[in-house]
């Protein structure tokens, strides 16, 4: 194994003991509002320190970028490390038992160490650069379904977003009548891992992080799918529009997509 990744599934199993031990008291979860429909609780702040540890113990001069404590400048910065802590915290406080931590890892501007872990399931999806992508100990592929009326595909609504609500909604009911079916579980870290795995043949979410999907990133990519922005380029980590899946069905959502763009969403 890739030593960072060792660190990274280290780091992504630690959190997930803080969030275990967090869900079997939800009654004593503290629940603060960031925003509009955006939560973070004492526990999105443990599991970050929990990551942040165990990443500095073995490399302290790394930078960090988290969800919660933002960028933790290190004096190297070649490398930098891109954290979410608990993807998915809206499930999280209402006991819903999906979410997962994310972790990636930047070398040069470039993806080189992805770990995606559902601590609920104990499922590990992981990929290194050029390496190809796992799930627990096995090789991870994307589906092999190519047109859109086999397919299952995942999504977020734009809740942080709502300016796009009309665009969004218009797309969704076009892959609707195309695809076989839709799935939004609330989590897009765990949609890009099941992308990658297999269980869904696509993705598309708009206004995401970047800790929301460079993992997810490159497992999907790892795992022989692609990944795009909205217009059919490469400008998602800085966008925030995504889509991804087997490389068909990714072009079958941007030819659909693309027509009903807002000008907003063509940049």
């Amino acid at each position: 194994m890739h030593p960072m990744q060792t660190i990274a599934v280290r780091a992504a199993r630690a959190a997930g003991q803080t969030i275990i031990r967090a869900f079997a008291e939800l009654d004593k979860v503290e629940v603060t509002a960031k925003g509009m429909n955006d939560y973070v609780t004492n526990v999105d702040i443990e599991a970050e320190a929990a990551i942040t540890y165990q990443i500095r113990k073995s490399y302290p001069d790394h930078t960090i970028v988290g969800e919660e404590n933002g960028e933790n400048k290190g004096a190297n910065k070649d490398y930098v490390w891109i954290i979410d802590p608990l993807d998915g915290t809206n499930n999280f406080v209402r006991g819903i038992p999906h979410f997962a931590v994310s972790i990636a890892l930047q070398y040069k501007g470039k993806t080189e160490v992805a770990v995606v872990y559902d601590p609920i399931r104990d499922e590990l999806f992981s990929a290194i650069h050029g390496k190809g992508a796992k799930f627990n100990d096995y090789r991870m592929r994307v589906s092999k379904r190519n047109e859109l009326n086999e397919t299952i595909i995942a999504t977020g609504f734009p809740f942080k977003n709502k300016q796009h609500s009309d665009t969004y909604l218009n797309i969704f009911g076009e892959l609707f009548t195309q695809c076989a079916d839709l799935r939004r579980a609330g989590s897009a870290a765990l949609d890009l891992a099941y992308v990658a795995a297999g269980r869904v043949d696509g993705f598309f979410e708009i206004g995401l992080k970047p800790w929301d999907i460079a993992a997810g990133d490159l497992l999907v990519r790892e795992a022989g799918g692609t990944v795009t922005d909205f217009t059919g380029n490469h400008n998602y980590l800085k966008s925030g529009n995504i889509i991804a899946g087997t490389p068909k069905v990714t072009s079958a959502i941007v030819k659909t997509a693309r027509p009903l763009l807002s000008e907003a969403l063509k940049r």
